[in-house]
């Protein structure tokens, strides 16, 4: 697994996760959602994301992400 697909898996499991406990617990979690939303759009102006290093520090190969 590359860091570019490691992202794509926590994200998608962050994100279903909110989603699934805002349906069936309380709506607040939505804010989880949220946050990572702009996480995301903040990353991709400044290439700056913990997950992204700390999975580079761990020893995943990071590629190219769409080629």
């Amino acid at each position: 697994m590359t860091v570019e697909r490691a992202i794509l898996l926590i994200v998608g499991v962050v994100v279903l996760g909110s989603a699934l406990l805002s349906a069936y617990h309380s709506v607040n979690w939505l804010w989880v959602t949220g946050i990572m939303g702009a996480h995301l759009v903040q990353a991709s102006f400044t290439g700056i994301c913990p997950v992204v290093m700390t999975l580079k520090k761990i020893g995943l190969p990071a590629k190219a992400g769409f080629a």
